[in-house]
């Protein structure tokens, strides 16, 4: 398989939006030290939705952290939106990612002190955003949560505290939106409103989204679906073309 998984040929897409180029990556120390991504290079196209499966210990999750400028590669370059990521220290980094990110984790991350209007204002206000306040109702109206603005994640259920988590993302204005296993602490109907909500967000704001799931069915709602086993790209797919055989 070519070493870069050419995109140019996904019609309606536009430029690449994240280019990974042969990244490696370990963790851990001594012998406990375990090479995670090996040699992974990748392009996402401007506006494309990519599912990213394989089995538990795939590596998938680490390639969503790498993309996200979360976890930093020891060998390869990683692009995003024409920003080199190898070149931002940490502060940079940071900031770039705040404007630019979306992430959405299986376990929402919620401040619990914090209601869900100050949850999803917290991004805006450190990026320097005026308005915040108002910023923030509008995305929790916009996830169906405009009534519950002023409770707390305890006083929420499961799904509410997802479509929290999920408005804090998209708050920014991101160009990209990474979830992983947004659906995995959630019932199956409970998850599937959180997928719609997702797709239905990317198809209104244009953005990149990429998804990390086990579940092979979510995952073929996707542009492309990439599946990665040990640490490499083991083979991608036109998830549609796929769906259509």
């Amino acid at each position: 398989m070519d070493s870069l998984i050419e995109t140019s040929h996904l019609a309606g897409l536009g430029p690449d939006t994240i280019t990974i180029s042969n990244v490696n990556l370990s963790l851990g120390t001594g012998a406990a030290r375990v090479h995670i991504l090996k040699d992974i290079s990748l392009r996402v196209g401007q506006g494309e939705t990519i599912g990213l499966i394989g089995p538990s210990g795939s590596g998938k999750s680490t390639l969503l952290m790498v993309m996200a400028g979360l976890e930093r590669p020891d060998k390869g370059e990683v692009v995003v939106n024409g920003t080199a990521f190898n070149a931002l220290d940490e502060d940079a980094l940071a900031r770039f990612r705040g404007r630019q990110v979306g992430i959405v984790f299986q376990s929402f991350h919620l401040i619990p002190t914090m209601t869900a209007l100050e949850n999803v204002a917290v991004p805006l206000e450190l990026a320097g955003h005026a308005g915040a306040a108002e910023r923030a109702a509008r995305e929790l109206e916009s996830v169906g949560l405009g009534h519950r603005l002023h409770h707390y994640p305890t006083q929420l259920s499961g799904g509410e505290q997802q479509r929290v988590a999920l408005a804090r993302a998209l708050a920014p204005d991101p160009a990209i939106l990474v979830a992983d296993e947004p659906t995995g602490n959630l019932d199956e109907t409970t998850g599937r409103q959180i997928v719609d909500l997702l797709f239905t967000k990317h198809a209104e704001r244009g953005m990149t989204l990429v998804l990390v799931t086990h579940d092979s069915g979510l995952a073929h709602r996707c542009d492309r679906v990439v599946r990665l086993r040990s640490g490499r790209i083991e083979s991608e797919s036109d998830a549609h073309e796929q769906a259509d055989a």
